[in-house]
Parts: structure tokens; sequence; C-alpha cells
């Protein structure tokens, strides 16, 4: 099997390169700490110091960090010469379609192809490799990747075209959605509280017949159970950053999105409370407060 690279094994990071380990892969890995990425060289992987260290001519480079910022610092000419024609660098991050339509064309620019392929899947759900991915970019290099994103978390593959943006506006999306149902289930399990109502009855009976889906099930186990901190799996930090996106690509296109507003802010309000290792499903404490009830 080919020699890739990864850059980013944060919380969803490392199960992905975990996984593409495992599955026989020769893998150079970047992260910022290497220290958390030590394990991984106990499984075989090969830790690097820098993200063009990563990089093998012609090959693939797989990236996952937190934002647009990282993603940029990261894109480098020394990554891109590093890659030099030939090469595909899949940037798996949840950051802005204006961001991966520049780095597109950077990366055309020295002959590499860029290919977005976000991920939609917590840690649990990428170690088990039944995530899915959203891919767009240039033809060749989507058929290139599929099986590092089928080896790596993935259980379905969505194309979108070759828009290098298109992948990134519908993980948005998602997001969005994701995280308008925290809010939702949220404001019903509380009403259902204040009128002597079992919120658990409520979410069993909800969950196993008319909103039957995972995200349904799995986030509204949460809300009920309240576990909204400890060792966040996606924090409220970058929820926010998720729904500031979210926002940015509705203003461009003149799109009013006032649920997205309504949990951008009840995100902020966790932020401002400075609540201690929260996860983005913290953002229902806002309906529980506004009813007065306590968690």
């Amino acid at each position: 099997m080919e020699t890739i690279g990864f850059i980013g094994t944060g919380h969803l990071g490392y199960p992905i390169a975990e996984n593409l380990v495992k599955a026989g892969y020769k893998v150079k890995i970047y992260n910022r700490t290497r220290e958390k990425a030590l394990p991984l060289e106990q499984l075989g992987a090969v830790l690097v110091d820098t993200a063009a260290a990563a990089a093998e001519k012609g090959g693939v480079v797989l990236s996952l960090v937190a934002d647009d910022a990282a993603l940029e610092a990261i894109s480098t000419d020394a990554l891109l010469e590093a890659l030099g024609p030939g090469g595909v660098h899949v940037s798996m991050s949840t950051v802005s379609p204006d961001t991966s339509t520049a780095l597109s064309l950077r990366h055309q620019a020295q002959g590499v192809q860029f290919v977005t392929a976000p991920v939609f899947a917590r840690p649990d759900a990428a170690a088990a490799k039944v995530g899915n991915a959203v891919i767009s970019g240039p033809a060749a290099a989507k058929e290139r990747i599929k099986p590092l994103l089928l080896a790596g978390f993935a259980k379905n593959i969505f194309d979108l075209g070759e828009d290098a943006g298109s992948a990134n506006v519908l993980k948005l999306i998602g997001n969005f959605m994701i995280a308008a149902s925290i809010e939702l289930m949220a404001e019903a399990f509380a009403l259902a509280e204040k009128n002597k109502v079992d919120p658990k009855v409520a979410y069993e009976m909800l969950t196993t017949t008319l909103f039957a889906g995972p995200v349904f099930r799995n986030y509204g186990a949460m809300v009920i159970d309240r576990k909204f901190t400890g060792s966040p799996s996606f924090g409220a930090a970058l929820g926010l950053k998720d729904m500031d996106l979210v926002l940015q690509t509705a203003r461009r296109s003149y799109t009013p999105m006032p649920m997205a507003q309504l949990v951008q802010s009840r995100l902020t309000t966790i932020l401002a409370k400075d609540v201690h290792d929260a996860d983005w499903t913290s953002l229902a404490m806002g309906a529980l407060d506004d009813a007065g009830l306590t968690y």
C-alpha cells in the first residue's frame, strides 16, 4: 500500500488515523502536539516534525484541523511543493466554503489536487467506520481517495461535484441541523418536565417512532441525561465556530436563518459563562435555564 500523510490527530483525527494504520497503510503523521500522536507511532505510524514532511511526491495527504486559520497554516508552499504535480490534499476539516475555494486555486497552481471531504461522525462513530463523508473536487482525485475514506471512517460517501466549496456547504448545513435538533429537543423535554410528563418516557416514545433517526436518539439521550460537560467529543467553541460559518455563508447568499442565530447565541452564552469542558450539546442548557429547570 502507498504511504499517505495525515495532519491533525485530535479527538476526531486520531481514530481515523488509527484505522488507516490498522488497515495496512503506511502513515506519516504530523500533529502540532506530538505527544498526542505517540500511541499511533507504537502501532506503526511514522511521526514527522512538519506538515510538509508528511507528504510524498505525487502522494496523498489528509488533514483534519480545527478551523480555517489552522487549515491555511498547514497549506504552505512547502506542503504543496512536497506533494508536487499529481499530489492530492484531502481537507476533512469543517471550514468556510470560500476558504476551500481559495485553497483549491492555490493547490491547482502548483499541480496539486484539492479535495474537500468533511467528516460526519463523532469520534466513536469514526472509530467504528460508520460515519458519512461528503466530497467535492476533481473527479480523478475523488476516486483515488475513496478507499482511504472507507478505511478511515466512512460507511457512506456522497459526491457533491467538482466545486471545492460544495462539500463544506453541506457539512455546515448538517451541523446546523444537528444544533437545531439539540435546541428543539431541549425545549420539548423542558415542556414535558414542566407539565409533569417524564422526559425520559417522552424521549423513548418520540425517538423510537416519529423521530427515530440517530441524531435524535444519540443527542436526545445526552439532553435527557444532561451530559453537557466533561471530556467533550465536540466542544462548544467548535460548535460556535461552525454556527458562525453557517451564518457567514447565509449572509453571503442572502439566506435568513433565525434558528441558526438562536443556537449561535446559546453557544455564545455557554462560552461567556466559561462552562468547563462544555460539549456543544451544552447549548441545551439555555432552554433549561429559560424554563427555570436545573441540570
